[in-house]
């Protein structure tokens, strides 16, 4: 191990697995002449690197401001080569996806099981994600290098009911100012009030409106219910997929309402573990399992217990459009598209990829007066998607915004998969029953 061309051979091999063959891409194999160099010909220090152990010989002060420089660049680079391709950690922001993740939680997300993304925006300040420290609006990023949508080889495919993180789809535009909101949501409420075009103004006039590209938009944390191909529906808060019913998942929770004959105690909760609920004596509603409702029917001091079941049509459910009456609890048939797939276009069926042919692929869209639809400047009758898609739904099931208010998650989206439990806190501190504990 001494010897330099042994070395060199070994950190070859290893380089052009990882940097060439791995990313697939041969530009790559432009920084063989630079290992090269380095352990045998040797020509960059001949010429100007020795200049460097010359200074640190003659100066104590500029070594040790040298070894310290050295240190951090070296950390910075190790540390953001590991953030953008083996894992992330993501904390849990909110609940839905309680019982199983819980608020503060702090995730191991691994990139390579799906196989790590390339980052669509290159030049960004390490550490940072969309915003500048102490700013809500300066971005973090530049878009003068921007690279298209490639992903490096993983371990596996995304599987039905995996635990996944991904870049928020409805994210591609974000209204500074209020960024808890989502835009789509804020401009379908302006238009309802103000009309199409009057909405759109006075929304671009009341906020700061920002673009964001893939890699930058916020991260959320759902479990993938349906795959592509897959057909899903929601009959009364069940969810089938191609007609068969969702595999069990313990921890799912949906709202109940909760009659008594006399209060409930903080006691009943705690014991019970329900964390979120409202009412008072008569009248509850509260956020559990099945298994807990099975419990809580079981007290003398409780009349009913009835499943929340949501049959009032909005526009905020997908495909946000007046022609579907899907509510949250019921919707669908829905077909998942699939890298490959063709599908009919047509008035009916427009509502529900359109976003997907003009946002996330790339196309220029319009319906015409005679109802003729053009993508591109040519009639279509039908689409084949370039991409697959995935349907994510929070665990929480009532109090969680997921694909069945914004739609599908495409595969440039996918951030990775949540493996385990790294570190966990909350009101009463360190939750240690939950440090390491993988996520099912």
């Amino acid at each position: 191990m001494t010897n330099r061309w042994t070395k060199f051979i070994i950190v070859a091999i290893i380089y052009t697995l990882l940097c060439v063959v791995w990313t697939g891409n041969l530009w790559m194999l432009l920084g063989l002449p630079l290992i090269f160099d380095h352990y045998i010909s040797r020509l960059f220090y001949k010429y100007v690197w020795h200049y460097n152990d010359e200074w640190c010989e003659r100066s104590a002060l500029y070594k040790s401001i040298y070894g310290w420089v050295d240190a951090i660049v070296w950390a910075v680079v190790a540390a953001t080569l590991i953030h953008l391709f083996v894992f992330q950690l993501y904390k849990v922001p909110t609940s839905s996806m309680e019982k199983t993740i819980l608020i503060g939680d702090y995730l191991y997300v691994s990139k390579v099981s799906y196989g790590p993304q390339v980052p669509n925006t290159p030049l960004a300040m390490p550490f940072v994600y969309n915003t500048m420290p102490f700013s809500t609006t300066k971005k973090s990023y530049s878009e003068a290098i921007k690279w298209d949508y490639h992903r490096l080889k993983g371990l596996k495919p995304i599987r039905r009911n995996d635990v996944v993180v991904f870049n928020f789809p409805a994210g591609d535009t974000v209204l500074l100012e209020n960024q808890a909101v989502t835009y789509y949501d804020v401009l379908r409420e302006y238009q309802a009030t103000y009309g199409k075009s009057e909405g759109r103004r006075r929304l671009n006039k009341d906020y700061t409106v920002a673009a964001r590209p893939v890699d930058k938009r916020e991260n959320y944390i759902k479990r993938c219910v349906a795959l592509p191909n897959d057909t899903l529906t929601i009959i009364d808060t069940e969810v089938f997929i191609n007609g068969k019913p969702q595999e069990e998942i313990p921890t799912r929770q949906y709202i109940y309402f909760v009659q008594t004959t006399s209060p409930l105690t903080t006691y009943t909760f705690d014991k019970l573990g329900i964390t979120e609920y409202s009412g008072s004596s008569p009248y509850y509603y509260m956020a559990m399992t099945g298994e807990v409702a099975e419990q809580l029917r079981k007290l003398p001091n409780v009349a009913e217990v009835v499943r929340y079941n949501d049959k009032q049509t909005s526009l905020n459910v997908f495909p946000n459009d007046a022609a579907y009456t899907w509510t949250s609890d019921n919707f669908g048939p829905l077909w998942i598209p699939a890298k490959g797939a063709t599908v009919t276009l047509t008035a009916e069926t427009l509502p529900l990829y359109r976003r997907i042919i003009e946002q996330y692929e790339g196309h220029s869209l319009e319906v015409r007066d005679n109802g003729e639809i053009v993508i591109d400047g040519a009639p279509a009758t039908e689409y084949t998607f370039a991409m697959d898609y995935y349907w994510m739904m929070g665990d929480n099931r009532h109090n969680s915004a997921d694909s069945r208010f914004w739609g599908f998650v495409p595969e440039d989206h996918i951030v990775g998969k949540a493996s385990f439990i790294a570190f966990s806190s909350g009101e009463n501190g360190i939750r240690w029953n939950r440090l390491f504990k993988k996520i099912k």
